[in-house]
């Protein structure tokens, strides 16, 4: 039993900085390549890297990234 909490907390301390600046960020523009501009500067400004999380096409694109340090 001492092992698993042991273990438990292991992994709650080496994913917690991960976490702790998970950050969202939207955009929307008429293009995929203006959406995928603006989350770029974004990322930019943040100081972060960034991956796409989803993108919805209907009349416009609305596009989805999380920031990562």
């Amino acid at each position: 039993m001492k092992s698993i909490k042991t273990f438990a907390a292991v992994v709650a301390l080496t994913v917690l900085p991960f976490a702790s600046f998970a950050q969202s960020i939207t955009a929307t523009d008429t293009t995929i390549d203006g959406a995928e501009a603006q989350i770029a500067a974004q990322a930019h400004k943040a100081g972060a890297s960034y991956k796409v999380t989803e993108a919805n096409f209907n009349n416009g694109v609305h596009m989805t990234a999380e920031l990562t340090k």
